[in-house]
């Protein structure tokens, strides 16, 4: 079971804009090997061998995660591939408590002397870091489970689909958007299958398989006669789902499958449209500067919901203890235990789920065995609750942990990583239609774009792939170098009317980064289509004429 060390993944031939980071994936492996599982009787015998070291060399508590971890990157521009990558990363992680601090240690090689090696090694390290320790690390209560399983439930397992019919499909995507009056297009498809094995010296075996999904485009077109400019990206949802997700309906039969999925993507149609925006896009006429209703599509939305509502209520950021990447937040836990903290407009109703179908953070059990639930953030506009792991639940006043506990990889030490966020529907039929009917002047926007917002998740700045004028409840015409400015209360008081739950939708991010050293998780974010009253807008680029 020796693995080889972690390598970066290179040659992929793919703009920052479509792909802001990688994190390490492991080595490469013949797709055929990536499908074949791990006997789960060897997991519980290896996480065995680690949890009774642990046990005999002083720990009071440990946990072992053995984890899998499969990627696989398809990448194109035009119509020529520029990458195919199929990685593997497999190991054990080690964390044990001892004297009230964590050890921590990590291995690739899983025979039984190295395993126990390794857990003695974790031992040793919380002795030596409990003589710097200011205030033993209290764990919430938690009950074992036993022997459990769950899986996300696909359809069909994208890992076993053809490469070719894959790679067809990106090709035919670019195709769609050089036909359409394109002059560059490139797609890709990312792949991952996490294959965890959690168990605990509370008598937890947890198994779980997850997969998520991700189809993904960017298309440009230029204007020779002036040198400009434009692009747009897929308004896809990477998602928590097989690759079901991409088969149209009408082609089941034609691939020998029959799936009961009906929330399809079609990307395919969405690189046509992307194509006949461009055209559009480069006519625009620039945005006058001023205070708009903003009518914005989920698309849009959920990254303005992860910046200014899924970092800042983080508990480490809150207290202080985490700044890396997205820096602390401006809320205190004295905000939220005066019980009136007032976040948003009464209708504003914000949920934590790490149980949500085809979520991206969608599992059964977080990375320290803690089952998942819903929990609410912001109830009728007021701050209720934070993100919490079982040793900060005490400071929250919880008798259990939120499970939010999270790592990237086998190798990485578990920390309070982001639950899926979702701003909840309105309870009255509405649609985008319907919102944008009621405003006279205003902007509706849809698709993630440039993004800013500073250190403590307050003030911010938030640009869309489209943006289209609305003049007495009609969309008049497209708008070039519009940005929202506010701040979260501000924004957030703002909001005036939601789309149903017909309308609902989810976005999200395949690689959220945090931590030093940092780690990436995939979190989604869920909302209808939302007008905000009087925010500000500025022009970005181009003068008014």
């Amino acid at each position: 079971m020796k693995r080889r060390d972690f390598l970066h993944l290179t040659g992929m031939g793919i703009g920052a804009s479509l792909l802001p980071s990688i994190p390490l994936l492991g080595h490469e492996i013949p797709l055929e090997d990536a499908i074949v599982p791990v006997d789960i009787a060897v997991k519980k015998q290896l996480a065995d061998v680690a949890l009774n070291a642990a046990r005999t060399n002083g720990a009071s508590y440990a946990d072992v995660r053995i984890g899998r971890y499969l990627n696989q990157f398809i990448i194109t521009r035009e119509q020529n591939v520029e990458s195919i990558s199929n990685t593997e990363s497999f190991g054990m992680g080690i964390r044990v408590l001892v004297n009230g601090c964590w050890g921590f240690m990590a291995t690739d090689n899983l025979d039984k002397d190295n395993i126990a090696k390794a857990a003695a090694q974790a031992v040793a390290l919380a002795k030596v870091n409990s003589k710097l320790m200011a205030e033993p690390v209290q764990l919430a209560p938690q009950e074992g489970y036993g022997e459990v399983r769950w899986e996300t439930p696909i359809e069909v397992n994208g890992f076993e689909v053809p490469v070719k019919e894959k790679v067809d499909l990106l090709l035919a995507v670019n195709n769609e958007g050089v036909k359409g009056g394109a002059n560059y297009a490139n797609s890709s498809l990312f792949l991952i299958n996490e294959q965890k094995y959690f168990a605990s010296t509370e008598g937890s075996y947890i198994d779980q398989n997850i997969h998520r999904l991700w189809p993904t485009f960017t298309i440009t077109k230029t204007d020779s006669q002036s040198g400009r400019f434009e692009s747009r990206n897929a308004l896809s949802a990477p998602i928590g789902k097989g690759y079901e997700y991409l088969i149209p309906k009408e082609e089941e039969k034609v691939r020998g499958v029959v799936t009961t999925y009906k929330k399809r993507y079609d990307m395919l149609e969405d690189a046509r449209e992307a194509a006949a925006n461009l055209a559009e896009k480069l006519k625009a006429k620039p945005v006058a500067p001023g205070k708009y209703d903003l009518v914005l599509d989920p698309s849009q939305l959920f990254l303005t919901i992860h910046e200014s509502v899924g970092h800042p209520t983080e508990l480490d950021r809150v207290l202080g203890y985490e700044a890396n990447m997205a820096g602390t937040s401006f809320l205190t836990l004295e905000k939220l235990k005066s019980e009136n903290f007032n976040y948003g407009s009464p209708i504003v109703n914000l949920v934590a789920d790490k149980t949500q179908p085809d979520t991206l953070g969608a599992v059964g059990y977080d990375d320290e065995g803690v089952k998942c639930k819903q929990w609410d953030i912001v109830k009728g506009g007021t701050l209720v609750g934070l993100q919490a792991t079982r040793d900060q639940a005490h400071m929250l006043g919880l008798t259990e942990s939120q499970g939010c506990s999270y790592a990237q990889s086998w190798e990485d030490v578990q920390f309070q990583r982001m639950p899926n966020v979702s701003l909840q529907p309105g309870k009255v039929k509405m649609s985008a239609a319907d919102l944008i009917k009621d405003v006279e002047k205003g902007i509706y926007m849809l698709g993630r774009n440039t993004s800013s917002i500073d250190h403590q998740r307050y003030n911010f700045q938030f640009s869309s792939q489209l943006c289209y004028e609305i003049k007495n409840g009609k969309i008049v015409g497209m708008l070039s170098n519009a940005a929202y400015q506010s701040n979260t209360q501000e924004f957030w008081n703002s909001c005036a009317a939601l789309g149903d739950k017909d309308d609902y939708r989810l976005g999200g991010t395949f690689f959220d980064g945090k931590g030093e050293p940092g780690q990436s998780s995939a979190v989604s974010h869920g909302c209808p289509t939302t007008r905000f009253n009087g925010i500000n807008v500025i022009n970005t680029g181009r003068k008014i004429s």
